[in-house]
């Protein structure tokens, strides 16, 4: 107990160095979102084409924009979500490094497998997303398209609209994926335990479900398709803490008094 009190003690430092080093951090990811903002918004076309393609392929051929600076705020966007999502390492290495002198060693070991697992369950949410969700999405949505009573109805998606369609797609599913790390953060901070996680199951199904009501279109496609990944995420998380709380037992069973 000694040793992790003077391990502590060793990383202490005044408040005005605290706050000199958030000053710094801040100013690296500042630094680092700025560079990548320039970078994508030389390629902003070229992103929004990719963005685009679930539209394309799912037969939609024309965007419209009915705003003199719609475009070019659309470009603006996709530069800024595309930085950040490039800048994301970079900005969590600054926390990371931010946090990490006020943490025991064995705080570190814990939580650094967490900040490393946070950007790939967040690209993989945002993969099944791009791939799966929005396709199914716009079959649906585009399906409304055709003649009712006599008249033509046609699909001319506004640019601003169909990016913030996207965009809320591959965040919604990207975060939405980092369920188990959040769950089994809670759980080593104490505030959850796995026989509340257990006994909370059923309410996580709905919950489950719910979210996706909210981040899917009304067809039951859709829904499906984040409902059930959140609900297997929930089960892991529950795994990953059942493997997590051995470990602590036999380190604990080990260490000398």
């Amino acid at each position: 107990m000694t040793d992790m009190a003077d391990e502590l003690d060793d990383s202490r430092a005044p408040l005005l160095d605290h706050l000199l080093e958030l000053r710094r951090r801040l100013l690296f990811c500042i630094v680092a979102v700025g560079l990548a903002f320039a970078v994508c918004y030389y390629f902003a076309e070229d992103i929004f084409a990719f963005l685009v393609q679930p539209l394309l392929h799912a037969g939609q051929k024309t965007v419209i924009y009915t705003q003199l600076f719609e475009a070019f705020f659309v470009q603006i966007k996709v530069a800024f979500f595309s930085a950040m999502m490039l800048a994301f390492p970079v900005i969590a290495n600054q926390l990371w490094q931010f946090v990490a002198p006020g943490l025991y060693r064995k705080e570190k070991r814990a939580l650094l497998p967490f900040l490393l697992a946070t950007p790939v369950l967040f690209l993989t949410g945002a993969a099944m997303a791009y791939y799966i969700a929005i396709p199914m999405a716009l079959h649906f949505l585009l399906g409304y398209s055709g003649m009712i009573g006599g008249v033509q109805q046609q699909a001319l998606p506004a640019i601003g609209n169909y990016l913030s369609f996207v965009m809320q797609f591959l965040f919604g599913f990207g975060a939405a994926f980092l369920l188990p790390v959040l769950l089994m953060l809670l759980e080593r901070a104490g505030i959850v335990t796995r026989r509340q996680l257990i006994g909370a199951r059923r309410y996580a199904i709905v919950g489950a479900f719910a979210i996706a009501a909210v981040l899917t279109p009304p067809d039951v496609g859709s829904q499906l398709l984040l409902a059930i990944p959140l609900t297997i995420l929930y089960e892991l998380a529950i795994i990953g803490i059942w493997f997590t709380e051995r470990r602590r037992a036999k380190e604990a069973a080990t260490t000398p008094e």
